[in-house]
């Protein structure tokens, strides 16, 4: 952990406040990851980490303050799915390759990060402007990644110039992040993750270059 971690009334927190904070927010992970977010209470997770509702309150207002916390964690990471298009080409069989990470780490992600994602969307799908920007942190530094991809490629005359590079990205983002967060669901369609994988891949290949992979 890193930087000052402060109390609620803003004292700085030692060590063992550090830890005992981190204990809080591991245990409400986890305890998301099985109930609805509403159901979870203080006293609830206070008693997971094995101590009392009190210190809870001296490192969080409430469990929403807390799973915002866990959230913000969640989106520094998340922005980290650029590191995957970092100076990669597009171009041939790398191309592909470049398609088949990307969507590796968006699925990979998702089910990493499963429980407190629902919670985001669900916070972000009420109008909760606190989770939308934390949603759009994910979802756009890939979007804006994606977009200096195919204005790159409209340069080297590889994509049409009808293409609208924001569009495209950003179609291409919300398609990866809906699907990433409907895995389940695939498999109860009888579509196996080994096949969604390079039908995904594909979708990703065809909207940035505009071509079908070379593999």
């Amino acid at each position: 952990m890193t930087g000052q971690v402060r109390t609620v009334d803003g004292r700085v927190a030692g060590r063992r406040g550090q830890a005992t904070r981190q204990k809080l927010l591991d245990c409400l992970s986890e305890m998301l990851s099985s109930s609805p977010y509403r159901d979870v209470k203080v006293i609830d997770v206070a008693r997971k980490a094995g101590t009392s509702p009190a210190t809870f309150y001296q490192y969080f207002p409430d469990v929403e303050g807390a799973v915002l916390e866990i959230a913000e964690q969640m989106a520094v990471e998340g922005a980290g799915l650029t590191d995957v298009l970092a100076e990669r080409s597009w171009v041939g069989k790398s191309g592909w390759q470049t398609a088949q990470e990307l969507v590796d780490g968006f699925l990979d992600f998702w089910r990493k990060n499963d429980a407190i994602l629902r919670v985001v969307d669900l916070g972000a799908a009420e109008g909760d402007k606190r989770f939308y920007k934390i949603r759009m942190k994910i979802l756009n530094s890939v979007t804006n990644s994606l977009t200096d991809t195919v204005k790159d490629l409209q340069a080297k005359g590889k994509v049409d110039k009808d293409v609208s590079p924001a569009a495209m990205a950003g179609s291409l983002v919300a398609m990866l992040a809906a699907v990433a967060s409907h895995q389940k669901g695939f498999q109860s369609w009888g579509v196996k993750q080994a096949e969604l994988k390079p039908n995904l891949a594909l979708l990703v290949h065809l909207g940035i270059t505009g071509k079908k992979p070379t593999k």
